[in-house]
């Protein structure tokens, strides 16, 4: 149940702050507004703080994804994968539920959106289902080289938090234009579902950003789990 606990947390608190970022700070002008370089911290940085905050419980996945790679590289057990999984999609969807509360009570401006995942004409770069697909598999494939690296045996764990959360920024300052970066299928059904009302077309694009990540994740966790990218014993 600690885990559980944990992993609801750090996925509520990753959406909030990094969906939170794009549509709050990004619609702002002036000193108030943000670009793609601090919506890629706020991301990072969100992980960083849960990585020390939650990771001494639950090792701080709070991605369905980073918990698939970590099944394969023979890390976890699969009733414990499940649960991960529940409680992070259900934090994500908490996330963006307490993000849509505080938007709502926005005078004007506010079009609906909540950092949702998309590709394709009139989403940001307008790229194509190839290059999302491309990009999101690619990218959660070397989130997870990155965690599943300096999370194994012999590796300085107290950068762990810090090196995981700045690989994380730059998949983002690279792939917001594309898909707005998900690397994380809860962190894409959260925003979606809630906002369902207005964005329809982001639940109709979430195949994607559960598919993709995992085939990522996925290879990760195998090239471990074989040996092929775990650290020699001494």
């Amino acid at each position: 149940m600690k885990k559980a606990v944990a992993e609801f947390i750090g996925t509520f608190t990753l959406v909030l702050f990094g969906c939170g970022a794009a549509v709050i700070a990004g619609m702002g002008t002036g000193p108030t507004s943000i670009d793609i370089l601090g919506i890629a911290f706020a991301f990072g940085l969100a992980i960083v703080a849960m990585a020390y905050g939650i990771g001494p419980v639950s090792g701080c996945h709070v991605n369905p994804a980073v918990s698939f790679g970590v099944l394969l590289a023979g890390r976890m057990s699969v009733g414990d994968f499940i649960t991960y999984a529940i409680a992070q999609i259900l934090g994500a969807i908490a996330g963006a539920a307490v993000l849509y509360l505080i938007l709502s009570g926005k005078a004007e401006g506010w079009n609906g959106g909540l950092g949702q995942n998309g590709w394709g004409e009139g989403y940001l770069g307008q790229y194509n289902l190839t290059s999302a697909f491309v990009f999101e598999a690619v990218a959660t494939f070397i989130f997870l080289v990155c965690i599943l690296g300096v999370t194994q045996r012999g590796a300085p764990s107290q950068f762990a938090g810090l090196a995981i959360g700045l690989t994380l920024t730059a998949i983002h300052i690279v792939g917001i234009n594309v898909t707005g970066v998900s690397v994380n299928p809860a962190r894409s059904i959260g925003p979606a579902l809630i906002g369902y009302g207005t964005a329809p077309h982001a639940v109709a694009q979430l195949w994607l950003f559960i598919v993709a990540p995992l085939i990522g994740a996925g290879v990760a966790g195998l090239f471990f789990g074989s040996g092929l990218l775990e650290a020699d014993k001494a």
